[in-house]
């Protein structure tokens, strides 16, 4: 378990430009599986969504109907876009259409895992996301409360706290350094000021730090 954990948190850690999943969170319960584990890919996909500018997640619909309330409410904590389609045909991240992760019996990671690296088969795997990908249905993103940091700026802030200048704080966010002042606008517009100095303040009153 140790090295399966180790390389999925290495692997979405290595993520620069998008992840790709098809996840059902419904497959582990009733499971004998310790609880970090079931949180582990959750967290590395969250994690790699706070750096890379796509993250996509397919979700078979009964999935939904399977898991407690919480988190059925909770299909729209999935960080990235998600969508629902009829079903998965197995469990799997892509990370930058050049690494691959399936599980061994196609439905548990805790079970073993194939890691794959060659390009066709990659691509034979992007390609299959896409397709079911297109027949799926949006997931809308839940509502934040009244106030909340949203998830995605969190990161901005932090880098303007810092004093990075934007180049720097784009490439270590490992986005465009377009994207990243299109974030950095987002962020001061949600804080109400057009001063990067006031911004600190403002999150501070709000409790944001």
């Amino acid at each position: 378990m140790r090295q399966i954990c180790a390389t999925l948190a290495a692997l979405t850690e290595s993520a620069r430009h998008e992840v790709l999943t098809f996840d059902d969170p419904a497959a582990c319960l009733g499971l004998p599986i310790p609880e970090p584990f079931l949180e582990l890919a959750g967290t590395c996909v969250r994690t790699a969504a706070q750096r890379v500018a796509t993250v996509r997640q397919i979700v078979p619909r009964h999935a939904l109907s399977r898991v407690t309330a919480a988190d059925a409410a909770g299909a729209a904590h999935l960080p990235g876009r998600a969508r629902l389609t009829q079903s998965i045909p197995f469990k799997m991240i892509v990370v930058d259409r050049a690494v691959a992760v399936i599980p061994l019996d196609l439905e548990l990671l805790y079970n073993g895992l194939l890691l794959i690296r060659d390009p066709v088969v990659v691509q034979a795997l992007v390609r299959a996301h896409h397709a079911w990908w297109e027949t799926g249905d949006e997931v809308p993103a839940r509502p934040l409360p009244p106030g909340a940091l949203p998830p995605h700026l969190r990161p901005v802030l932090e880098a303007l706290l810092a004093g990075l200048t934007d180049e720097t704080a784009a490439a270590r966010l490992g986005i465009s350094g377009r994207t990243y002042s299109r974030r950095v606008g987002e962020l001061l517009a949600a804080l109400g000021t057009t001063s990067r100095f006031r911004a600190g303040a403002e999150a501070a009153r709000r409790g944001w730090l």
